[in-house]
């Protein structure tokens, strides 16, 4: 059984009243930030590893 709505929003109140909603949105925009850095850092490495398989060996040639 999960918190009811009521002691969810008791517990915002007191994160609000404890960290002031300056700090809370400057928290919320470091997040974000940090999010979008790590996703565009997951699709360079999926280009990075890509590439190479792109590139497939040619068999090497049998002298006639």
């Amino acid at each position: 059984m999960g918190p009811s709505i009521w002691q969810l929003l008791i517990i915002l109140l007191v994160v609000v009243l404890l960290f002031g909603t300056r700090k809370l949105r400057n928290l919320g925009q470091d997040l974000g930030g940090a999010i979008k850095g790590f996703k565009d850092g997951m699709k360079d490495a999926e280009k990075e590893t890509a590439a190479p398989a792109a590139k497939q060996i040619e068999p090497e040639q049998k002298p006639d």
